[in-house]
């Protein structure tokens, strides 16, 4: 019995004491486009992301890094009205687009010999220009008449984000991690006379906001 006991202790310290080396480097990121189109009021949203992230092991189980990236979101709405004798068709689209510096620092606790959890902190920010274009076409009797408008300005967004997460070695290469929920506050602001920020706070635990991927480590 005490030889059994003996033998879990050690089996448990040497689980709880395994570590991701340092100098071990890991490559991730973000890659993505999705499509979602709404026939009750004819509108269209596309999202576009690609967030390749690089790590770096500075200690045992402390890694710092950085995303570097581009996203692009775009919404589409178009409307059909009757005024008098004229038909309007009226097109509205929305471009947001942005270049994305994502640097963190993330913590990893063992819980297994492959299996950790982790809590990242990072500051995202995105430097981009947000695009507002509408096209109206008016037809009275056949006569038609097309009006365009377009207008644009630039826009910085900067955010502080901390992330748990669990993280679970297939083999010493690759990974698959998890991150649920996030807490943390964002702010962004167009480049125009007289606009006001824009503050968005996260917090909690969610379990629809569930994100998964893989990793590939170099050495662990």
């Amino acid at each position: 019995m005490k030889k059994l006991l003996l033998a879990s202790a050690v089996a448990l310290f040497g689980l709880a004491n395994a570590q991701i080396s340092k100098g071990t480097v890991y490559v991730s990121g973000q890659v993505g486009y999705s499509q979602e189109e709404n026939n009750n009021n004819d509108s269209k949203v596309e999202s576009f992301r690609i967030v390749p992230t690089v790590g770096y092991f500075v200690a045992p189980n402390l890694a710092i890094g950085t995303g570097v990236g581009y996203v692009n979101d775009k919404v589409t709405v178009s409307t059909t009205n009757t005024v008098g004798s004229a038909v309007v068709t009226s097109e509205n689209k929305s471009t947001q687009s942005a270049f994305v510096v994502a640097p963190f620092v993330r913590k990893y606790w063992t819980l297994g010999d492959k299996l950790y959890i982790f809590g990242q902190l990072e500051v995202p920010m995105e430097f981009g220009k947000l695009k507002e274009e509408s096209t109206s076409t008016a037809n009275v009797g056949g006569n038609i008449t097309t009006t365009s408008t377009s207008d644009e300005a630039n826009y910085t967004s900067v955010g502080v984000n901390i992330k748990p997460g669990l993280d679970y070695f297939l083999n010493k290469n690759w990974t698959i991690e998890a991150t649920i929920g996030e807490f943390g506050y964002n702010t962004s602001k167009l480049d125009v006379d007289g606009a006001k920020s824009i503050n968005n706070y996260k917090f909690g635990l969610n379990l629809s906001s569930v994100t998964i991927g893989v990793k590939y480590v170099f050495g662990k």
